[in-house]
């Protein structure tokens, strides 16, 4: 399964967790109809019966540009490794192309 990693506003969660606390229906069956991770609304409802309130991300502070950076590079790493095989696959077709 892909992962996405997407944003619910307040009014989502709230109805989602209702499902399970007050509709009677169990954590996963309500996270397939939502179609998001029951992992997430698992960790919702608990919030919700420990009165906490959802939580957008991390909740960390702002991060700053050199605890960014390791972040950065290893994308920045991914993106030139895919590169390189696209390059690798190119040349070796067209190598066989010539012959």
């Amino acid at each position: 399964m892909k992962r996405v990693n997407r944003s619910h506003p307040p009014e989502f969660w709230k109805a989602a967790v209702q499902q399970v606390v007050d509709g009677g229906h169990s954590v996963p069956a309500v996270a397939r109809s939502l179609e998001m991770s029951a992992k997430t609304l698992a960790n919702w409802v608990a919030r919700a019966r420990r009165g906490e309130a959802p939580t957008q991300g991390s909740a960390r502070g702002p991060v700053s540009e050199l605890e960014a950076e390791p972040t950065r590079l290893r994308q920045e790493v991914a993106k030139l490794r895919m590169e390189k095989e696209i390059l690798k696959k190119a040349a070796a077709y067209f190598a066989k192309e010539s012959m």
